[in-house]
């Protein structure tokens, strides 16, 4: 390929590398200023394709630069100063670009770490609110079972107690109809009265002949 020709494709790829980056140096801006993640600003394609775009470039211009070196040191005859000035400036360009495009990717690096801490932060920070939530609602689940267990115990309490004097009741009731029937049936008292004497005066006979019955045997024994 001649010189000329190469030369001109060089011009061509820095008028196209030139429009790209300044369209890459608008996107990446957007992103810097946007103060959230890349994803949230909507330039995450843009930002990608055209840092592809770009690297594509400058790498063509760099090989289209090394051919022009190349087609200069073949000549027959040796190249003129001003082919040479053109060469270098050429190199000089592509050199100022690479520069600009490093920086510029330097600066979205930076641009995504801010927006990753950020999210990050944000993240711990709603991580907190909802672990701070959750215990709130555990103790107040807690709570709501004391309650609930303390209202269980008192309603068998009062039903212990609603139970004891329905029992009271039950025995007043009890004890009020025997005092009825004993003031309807007035000699049952005096009935009562005569079997316990009479079990004692039994009891005292029977005690007596033992104790004879025992003497005599004693007597006759020592006899």
């Amino acid at each position: 390929m001649s010189y000329d020709s190469l030369r001109r494709q060089a011009r061509t790829l820095e008028l196209l590398l030139d429009t790209k980056l300044a369209a890459y140096s608008r996107v990446v801006s957007t992103i810097t200023k946007s103060g959230n993640d890349i994803e949230s600003s909507g330039s995450t394609d843009r930002w990608q394709d055209l840092e592809a775009e770009v690297g594509d470039i400058l790498e063509k211009l760099n090989e289209i630069n090394d051919s022009m070196s190349l087609v200069l040191n073949d000549m027959n005859t040796p190249p003129s100063q001003s082919m040479q000035h053109t060469v270098q400036r050429h190199r000089d360009v592509l050199r100022d670009y690479t520069r600009d495009f490093a920086r510029t990717k330097t600066n979205v690096q930076a641009a995504l770490d801010r927006a990753n801490l950020l999210t990050n932060v944000r993240n711990d920070i709603d991580a907190y609110h909802r672990s701070a939530a959750d215990s709130l609602l555990a103790e107040r689940g807690r709570i709501d079972s004391s309650h609930r267990m303390t209202d269980d115990m008192l309603d068998q309490a009062y039903a212990t107690r609603d139970e004891f004097s329905r029992q009271r009741s039950s025995l007043a009731t009890i004890n009020a109809r025997m005092g009825g029937v004993l003031s309807t049936l007035p000699g049952i008292d005096s009935l009562l009265s005569m079997i316990k004497s009479r079990r004692r005066r039994d009891t005292i006979i029977i005690g007596c002949l033992v104790g004879v019955c025992i003497i005599v045997i004693l007597s006759y024994v020592t006899s």
